[in-house]
């Protein structure tokens, strides 16, 4: 399959949506992965008039390599760590996934200002990100919804692999894809504009979905 490039998150949030349009009017509940994946969750929400919330997920950048992650951190502690452990040692990995949680918990509070979690008990999850290619945040990010009691689970992203599929597909109940190269070495590849999301977007995503 030849990759197409999406224009902006934004643009590959509304692509996925129609991917998605069975579950409208469900009582389904869309996660975006901060922070990238919010802003495509919230354009899937929009069009399927779900509610959205968020889950954040620290990737745990190798000492060695600090932009390849050897594992990742949620704010309530899930932690998914690559099987051979990249060589890094307890003591590094115990001080960083501290370290990265504390952030973690910052940003959920700065996200959620106050409020509950959207209740997800029985109903749905559709949980989102940008990409998935190495796919730690998301493992990490399923520990986090699976807690929460959905009665299925949906992996929705714009662009992934095939052997994502395969294995989201152990790990879930369905995955959902716009895209699927067989090639992807990184999730900016299949983006014109792949800029980093700020906390202010992500505020803006999910207070518009309040309204």
């Amino acid at each position: 399959m030849t990759l197409v490039r999406f224009r902006d998150r934004a643009d590959a949030g509304r692509q996925l949506a129609m991917k998605l349009l069975r579950f409208l009017g469900t009582r389904s509940v869309v996660y975006g992965i901060a922070r990238g994946g919010v802003v495509v969750a919230a354009e899937v929400a929009k069009d399927i008039g779900a509610e959205l919330d968020v889950v954040v997920v620290r990737k745990l950048g190798h000492p060695g390599s600090p932009e390849y992650a050897c594992g990742a951190i949620t704010a309530g502690g899930d932690l998914a760590v690559k099987q051979d452990g990249d060589g890094v040692s307890e003591e590094w990995l115990e001080s960083e996934t501290q370290r990265e949680v504390l952030e973690a918990m910052r940003r959920e509070a700065l996200y959620l200002e106050g409020r509950e979690p959207v209740p997800c008990k029985g109903r749905t999850a559709i949980v989102i990100d940008d990409g998935i290619a190495t796919g730690m945040t998301v493992e990490v990010a399923l520990l986090a919804i699976r807690r929460l009691e959905p009665a299925r689970i949906v992996v929705a992203t714009p662009v992934t692999t095939p052997a994502a599929v395969r294995r989201f597909s152990e790990l879930a109940d369905e995955v959902v894809a716009v895209q699927i190269p067989e090639h992807l070495h990184a999730v900016g590849q299949a983006y014109e504009d792949f800029s980093q999301v700020k906390d202010e977007e992500v505020l803006a995503c999910l207070n518009a979905s309040r309204v």
